[in-house]
């Protein structure tokens, strides 16, 4: 199912510096990025797309690189990444099988090295969008809904 996630503002590039789209979208189709871009002009392209706006800016999802929140269970600890804008941790700190497999289970990244994320078409849909405080709203991993501040 084909979805644009709109938001104020859309960074490619998780940089503060990095050029932003304005009023800017991105369009997610299973698990990657079709394409982003302003989001008029995406709605146009894409009309029978389902469309999600969001306040703030959307750009990629995280990479979380210290331990793990504290959680009763590793379940949980994997919610609590998630609900920070990640979709990503270090190995080192995913250093439990069961929290290995409460990552699989939720298509957390767990990854031998920090990355830089983009959002690129054919890149696989991670998505967070913050507001100006620095709150994460909504976290999209894997093209899933994962997040979603109410």
């Amino acid at each position: 199912m084909l979805t644009i996630h709109a938001a104020d503002e859309v960074r490619h590039v998780p940089n503060a510096d990095a050029e932003a789209v304005k009023d800017g979208a991105v369009v997610v189709d299973g698990g990657r990025v079709v394409a982003v871009g302003p989001t008029a002009e995406l709605v146009e392209r894409y009309p029978a797309a389902r469309v999600r706006h969001w306040p703030g800016v959307l750009g990629p999802a995280l990479v979380h690189r210290g331990p793990l929140p504290d959680a009763p269970s590793p379940r949980e600890r994997v919610h609590a990444v998630l609900k920070s804008g990640a979709t990503a941790v270090l190995e080192e700190h995913a250093d439990t099988p069961e929290l290995r497999a409460a990552a699989a289970r939720n298509d957390v990244l767990v990854l031998a090295a920090p990355r830089t994320a983009a959002l690129a078409p054919g890149s696989r849909a991670d998505l967070a969008v913050f507001d100006a405080s620095g709150a994460c709203l909504a976290t999209v991993c894997a093209g899933r809904l994962v997040h979603r501040r109410r």
